[in-house]
This record gives structure tokens, sequence and C-alpha cells, in this order.
């Protein structure tokens, strides 16, 4: 039964990892799929597909909860994190709330979130991937290096069927958070040159493919080795569970608030993109430093209040994984290439991208279910802005 119950978790985690690949190689592909034209938005790709309006009323609503759910939990992240530190670093230090790590991190975010573009945040991108992988290492290597528990437990959490039910469908959800990449991958791809000769595809593909080998470097051995050394016991953030060497532990929580200083900037700027674009052609007001500094700052301010109310990272990433990232990542990439690329009825290519679109359904309906479920659980015991 329990050999069962973690095959189970990695057959979804693999599937979810060769699923989203493929529909990120045909963001890729689909982003010159017609002639002398780029779709450097993911709307724009939408908008080929469903027309002008439709396009804008399909993809923007899901794109735009994508991003600033996205930002609220690494706001939640990083508060964690820099928690963990203070705690591993002076144990002996008086207890400080969540709150106002939240806000530590928010400062930051104040301050890049007035560069201009992605241009402008590649330093902290590349420092964000390298940090994604050092703590990623670190934690699967120093949960080896402390060792199993003799009374591991590796049964289901829950009390009854029901929670274990609604526990199943939270880690669906958490499962498909995990490759939230095509929601900014267009964008990063219009940064890049193409011609006839050399379309920009080829080079992105590269580094998209290089950076989902580099997702299964950092994810896969931190869940399995995670579950073996924890079981059931492992903490949402495998960091929280660790505590020895206490040096290595600082360090790897700091690696982790690189990480999401960069990764909150790269989703955050396609909200940017699309908030001033609204503004300045929809509502006609002139383009200027005063509004984007006041769009930003308030975005900013938002996430950070929402991440502040309701710092439940297990639960806001089940939700939102369903519920936002489930149509974005699964199935809305293989409907746009039925409409755009048109493969034969029947098929190979027709039948696989109807199953996606089958599986990333279902996975929208049910993961949600189980985050919400998480965080009313977790809203019972818990006082608020402590």
């Amino acid at each position: 039964m329990k050999k069962r119950k973690r095959g189970a978790g990695v057959t979804m985690m693999v599937l979810s990892w060769m699923i989203t690949l493929y529909t990120l190689w045909q963001m890729v592909e689909m982003h010159e799929t017609v002639p002398g034209k780029r779709f450097d938005r993911y709307h724009e790709l939408g908008q080929e597909a469903f027309g002008e309006k439709l396009g804008l009323y399909i993809v923007v609503p899901q794109q735009l909860i994508v991003e600033v759910s996205t930002c609220i939990i690494f706001m939640v992240t990083a508060g964690k994190s820099l928690q963990k530190f203070h705690d591993t670093v002076c144990p002996s230090c008086s207890r400080i709330r969540l709150t106002y790590f939240i806000m530590i991190f928010s400062s930051a975010q104040f301050v890049l979130a007035h560069l201009p573009n992605f241009n402008s945040i590649f330093v902290v991108s590349i420092a964000a991937a390298v940090m994604s992988l050092s703590y990623s290492t670190i934690a699967w290597a120093a949960a080896l290096g402390k060792g199993r528990d003799e009374h591991v437990d590796y049964s289901l959490r829950g009390k009854n069927t029901g929670d274990n039910v609604f526990n199943f469908l939270n880690g669906l959800g958490q499962i498909a958070f995990a490759y939230a990449g095509h929601n900014v991958v267009l964008e990063i791809q219009a940064t890049l040159p193409s011609t006839p000769e050399k379309p920009s595809k080829l080079a992105m593909w590269r580094g998209v493919f290089f950076a989902y080998i580099i997702v299964a470097i950092c994810y896969f051995p931190v869940a399995f080795i995670g579950y073996y050394i924890f079981g059931n016991s492992v903490e949402d953030n495998i960091m929280l569970s660790l505590d020895k060497p206490a040096w290595l532990i600082a360090a790897a929580n700091m690696f982790v608030l690189i990480h999401v200083i960069g990764s909150y900037q790269i989703y955050a700027m396609v909200v940017f993109d699309m908030m001033e674009t609204y503004l300045v052609k929809q509502v006609k007001l002139k383009p200027s430093f005063g509004l984007r500094f006041t769009t930003r700052t308030l975005f900013v301010a938002f996430t950070m209040f929402i991440g502040m109310t309701f710092p439940f990272f297990g639960g806001l990433v089940g939700f939102f994984g369903g519920f936002a990232l489930a149509p974005t990542t699964y199935f809305l990439p293989c409907i746009i290439w039925l409409i755009l690329k048109k493969p034969k009825k029947y098929g190979f290519s027709w039948c696989l991208n109807w199953i996606f679109i089958v599986v990333g359904v279902i996975l929208m309906i049910l993961a949600p279910i189980g985050g919400l479920w998480s965080i009313v659980n977790s809203a019972k015991t818990y006082k608020f802005y402590q």
C-alpha cells in the first residue's frame, strides 16, 4: 500500500513535468507561427486563435491571476525563509512576527519594481536561477546528512478518508504550481533577435529545455529525498523541516530569499506591462514616471497585504496551482495549438492535445477544492498578523 502511495506521487510529478514541457514547447513554436509576425504576449497569441476581443477575455484574466497569485506566494515564501534564517542564527532571540519579515522582503521589491523592463532585471534573474539550484541541492543534501528517523511515518496525514482526499487534491495543485513559466515565456522570447534564417525559437527552445532539466534537478530530489527522510511530517517548504548544520540551513534560506527576489520581478513585470498599457491606451493617461511609480508601488503593496493576511503557503500553492496555472499551463496552449496548427483529426498530435486538455480541465476543477480546504483549515487556528 505504501509503495502504491509513493508510486502515485512520483507518477504525477513526472507526468506533470512531461506535459508542461510539451505545452511550453508549443508556446515557443507558436511565437512566430504566422510568417512575419511575432506574438510577444500570451494574450496576443490568444487573440490570434480566438479573435480580437474573445482572446483578451479568455487569456488576460487567467494570466493576471497567475502573475498576481505567484507574487503573493513569493511574499509568503520570502517571509518564512527570513523568519527561519532569524530563528536559526539567533535561537535565543525574541520571536519576530512573520508579518514583519514579509514587510522586509517587500521593501526590496518596492525598489526593484521600478526597473523598466526584462533586460533591466537580467542580472537579478540569473542570480535567482543560481540560487534555486543552490538551495535545492542544500535541501536534499542536508536531509540525507540528517538521516531517516527511526520512527518515520509514511502513512497518509489525514485523520479520515475525507481529509486524505482533500490533501491529495491540494497536492495536485502544488505540483501544478511548480510549472509557471508558460505565463512569461513569450515576453522573454520577445527579447531575443529573430531572422528567417535563425528564428528565435531555436535559441529559446534550447534555453527552455535546459531550464526544465534544472527544474527536474532542483525539485525531484527535494521531493523524493524529503519524503524519504521525514515521511508525512515534512513541511510544505522542506527548508522549514531542517535545523542542522545551522550555518548551512541559514545560508540556504538566504538563497531562497535571493531566488524569490528575482522571481517576483519576472512575474510582476508582466502585470506592470498590462496595467500601464491599459491606463495609457484605455484610460488615456499620459505615460510618465509618476504613472509607473504609482501603479508599481500599489501592486507591490497589494501583494504584501494579501501575503501578510493569508500566509498559508501550502494552501495558497495548491489553490492557485489548480485554479490559475492549470488553464494557462496545461490545456490553453493545447487548445490554441489545435486552432492555429490544425493537426489531422484523430491523428497522434490531435489525440495527444485532447488528452492533455481533459487532464488540465480536471486538474483545474479538483485542485482548488483541496487548496481552499487547506486554507480554511489553517485559518481556524491562525492568529492574523502574528
